[in-house]
């Protein structure tokens, strides 16, 4: 048997018990014998996590249900193989629930043939939807479900106490989850998922990738304002809500201004 390494009370992350990187962070929360994943990651290393979570003597017959945190491949191409295993049930944002029955590659990720990227993405079925604002229940403990579009349409985070599983929101360096349209990114959504973590009086943020850390304001504040900026840049293609320098060559041409 495996000697439990929980973050905090009630909630243990695979990466750091495990003490090397399987992947995306996979986080157990627990009340007694019952408990939830939020997110898999990959397929491969769905075995490793489940013969993980028998040695942390976690019955396997008492996963409540498997949470997608969105429709990610990096995040939940492992849900079909884990479902099976467990005997369990999978939940997530009503946006979600598409791409991921339908094992939709382009929205979820899994394949960017520009890239060499090309990922069996396994169709699995969700048997229960989340929506802003609903709780779920791991035995007396109540997580809070935030709805946090931006990153992709169906982002979802968790509040449980002072502690929020905050997606691919934000980073411990101030970088954000990858914003790209194919898979339902929106930069104003972004933005105000962002400023709602940063109105909160959560203290820690346990994000999808990387370190937990302590919530700073002063770097989701930087983190705001550069995204602001993204809404201008042509850097982010049909994301973006505007391109300034156009409407400036515009006038140029009108006034029949030459290069300079």
């Amino acid at each position: 048997m495996l000697k439990r390494k929980p973050l905090f009370p009630n909630v243990i992350e695979i990466n750091y018990q495990a003490g090397h990187v399987l992947g995306c962070n996979v986080y157990i929360v627990f009340d007694g014998s019952d408990w939830i994943l939020i997110d898999v990651g990959y397929e491969e290393t769905v075995d490793e996590i489940v013969e993980m979570i028998r040695q942390l003597d976690f019955p396997l017959s008492r996963c409540l249900t498997v949470i997608a945190t969105h429709a990610d491949a990096d995040h939940i191409q492992g849900l079909a193989k884990i479902k099976q295993l467990l005997k369990t049930t999978v939940t997530a944002h009503p946006l979600a629930v598409e791409p991921l029955e339908s094992g939709d590659k382009i929205k979820t990720f899994a394949e960017i043939g520009a890239q060499g990227i090309h990922l069996e993405m396994p169709p699995v079925k969700i048997e229960q939807t989340i929506v802003d604002g609903d709780v779920i229940e791991v035995g007396s403990l109540k997580l809070e479900v935030w709805h946090t579009p931006g990153h992709t349409d169906s982002q979802t985070a968790f509040r449980l106490g002072n502690l929020l599983f905050s997606g691919d929101n934000i980073y411990r360096d101030g970088c954000v989850g990858a914003i790209d349209a194919h898979h339902g990114s929106n930069i104003p959504d972004f933005i105000r998922s962002l400023e709602r973590i940063r109105a909160s009086d959560v203290e820690w943020l346990l994000p999808s990738h990387g370190p937990i850390f302590r919530k700073d304001d002063v770097l989701l504040d930087a983190t705001i304002q550069r995204l602001q900026g993204y809404l201008h840049m042509a850097d982010f293609g049909t994301c973006a809500v505007d391109w300034p320098l156009m409407d400036q060559w515009e006038e140029e041409l009108a006034l029949g201004r030459r290069p300079e």
